[in-house]
Order: structure tokens, then sequence, then C-alpha cells
């Protein structure tokens, strides 16, 4: 197998907390694995609280690693202080798309000064007529008219923040941009433009896209693979069309089922019972149990017993469920 663009190994992020019961450490990320393959596009999806957004953070290094690694180009990301990130030659090869294009502008800088800012701080970027040809020809790309770029952001519509955002970000046309849910804060009307304009900045600069999503539709349609997450932990990964057609873990059944227009019965895949806690007591033993089961409307003993490890049942499929090959169809 040849080295992929971006490579995690048995990813782990632990917080401590305080509970009413004693200290604890909070599960956030729990032992990911995936690959990111050059000009590929993957797709990571679940609900609130099952740790995208800790993958991430991790992933951009803006927060240390407990356990694991982070292998972008050979090299291993986990092992770089998120404080000396900033000036890792890597940095600028790793950028980010942010969910709120509104909150994530700095009020007082005009739509060039955001999008030069990169250019000035990784790229070192001073003349300043090559600055501006570099900003304009990123504008240019994301559609963002000339005219615009000495406008602060509250001048701007919704959809333009989101273009400075996106420009922001692929101004020094990085090897991997990781979009953490880029369009929820926008009507969708807009939505629609400025994935096609994502799709098309794909094509013209040869990136790799994370396309963190709670928008199964959107994923569907955009992604190569689709990683789908639950309590920190990765339960089933593939090629986006073989997913949705035909999902083989329970959660992924019920997410997609939840799809309106699929022509699933939602109601035949709701999810009974309350999700596990992540928290691990201080001195407690480790999970020993499926962290879906309480949940699953398959579950039998020996899921009280073993948690099911992410293994192979297809070509590039793979499931974290003991199961999965008697499921009834979907």
């Amino acid at each position: 197998m040849t080295a992929a663009l971006l490579e995690v190994m048995d990813l782990v992020k632990r917080f401590p907390v305080k509970t009413p019961q004693g200290k604890g450490l909070l599960h956030a990320v729990d032992g990911v694995s995936f690959r990111i393959e050059s000009g590929e596009t993957v797709g990571l999806v679940g609900e609130s609280g099952c740790g995208k957004s800790t993958l991430v953070r991790l992933l951009t290094r803006t927060l240390p690693v407990s356990e694991g690694q982070i292998r972008f180009l050979g090299a291993d990301l986990g092992l770089v202080d998120p404080h000396l990130m900033p000036q890792h030659k890597s940095r600028r090869e790793v950028q980010m798309v942010f969910q709120d294009p509104h909150d994530s502008l700095n009020p007082r800088y005009t739509a060039f000064d955001t999008i030069a800012e990169p250019l000035r701080l990784l790229a070192g970027v001073r003349d300043a007529k090559e600055l501006r040809a570099q900003v304009e020809e990123i504008a240019t790309l994301t559609g963002l008219p000339l005219e615009l770029l000495q406008r602060f952001p509250h001048q701007l519509s919704g959809g333009q923040k989101a273009r400075v955002g996106i420009a922001r970000a692929a101004v020094l046309r990085p090897r991997l941009l990781v979009l953490d849910e880029p369009t929820a804060a926008l009507d969708v009307s807009v939505q629609v433009v400025i994935l096609q304009l994502l799709a098309d900045l794909k094509r013209e600069l040869g990136m790799s896209f994370l396309f963190v999503s709670h928008d199964l539709n959107v994923v569907r349609l955009l992604c190569d693979r689709v990683l789908v997450m639950y309590l920190g932990r990765v339960v089933e990964s593939g090629p986006a069309a073989e997913v949705f057609a035909n999902p083989r873990h329970p959660y992924t059944r019920a997410l997609i089922a939840s799809i309106p227009g699929t022509g699933h019965n939602a109601a035949e895949h709701l999810l009974p019972g309350e999700a596990q806690s992540p928290i691990q007591m201080a001195g407690g033993a480790a999970p020993t149990r499926c962290s879906f089961h309480g949940r699953c409307p398959h579950g039998v003993a020996q899921c009280e017993r073993d948690v099911p490890p992410l293994r192979a049942v297809a070509t590039a499929r793979e499931v974290a469920c003991h199961f999965t090959e008697t499921l009834p169809e979907f």
C-alpha cells in the first residue's frame, strides 16, 4: 500500500474531568484510525458529541494528542507541540475552513487583510504587488468580486463571508483542507453555491478534503469515502456510495434511514435507550463492552462483554460490529 497523504493511527484524546463520583477521564477520541489519499474527499459524520470536533482539533494540531500518531506526508504531526505548530513547515499544508463564517473572521480586518494574513505569516510574502496578485487570484477562484476585498465582515453577506473564509484557507494551496460544517450557518440557496465552489476549487487546486458535516445528503454527493463516528470511535468506513446503499452498522443504518426521501422507514430504525457515558472513572477498568450497546436493536450478550474492533468486511469496507454479516437487509 502506498503512503497516504494523511494517516491516523490509534489516535486517542482523553480529558480529565470531575464528576459527583470523583475524578475521571473523558474519552473524546478513542483509538481512531483512517487514511486520506491525495486528491480524495473523506466525509466525517456522526451525531453531536461523537468526537468529530475534537478529532479535527487534533488533526489541525490545536490540541495535544494523548496517544497515537498523525502522519502527514510521512512526518508524525502528533509529536509537534500545538504551541509550535504555527511555525512548523506543515502548517501551510493543512488549512481549515471554520463552521461559522460570521464568527471566524476578524471584524477589524478587511477581506483583503484576512486572505493576505496566511501569506504574510506562513509564506513570508512581503512584497505588496505579489501579495495583492495572490489575494486577487484566489478571490477570483472563489468567486469573490475584487471590489469587495476592501470591505469589512459586517459589510458582507453570509455567502460572501463564507467565500472569504474559503479563500483564506486556500490561498496557500494546502495539500489538505479540513472543512468543519462549512455550510451549516448559511441559507439553503447559498449552501448549494458554496458546495459547488468547493468542488470546483478542489479540482482546480488538487487538494484533499476532510469534510465534517451533519448533512448526510451533502456527504453522499460530495465525498469519495465516509467515516461514521460514535462516542469517540469510528464504527464504519468505506466508499460513500457503498455505505449509503448498504450500511453494515446499526448506527449507520439509523443515520441513513433518517434522511428524507431515501425510501427507508425511520421509525423502524429508531434507537432505544440512552448513550453510554464516555467517562472512565479514575482507577476504574477500561470499557469492555461495545459503545453502542444499550441503543443497538440487535445487541446480544457478547456485546456486553467484548468491544468489537474495526475490521474489514469487504474491499475498502470496515465495520465495528460483532454481527454485521447477520444483520437483516437494509
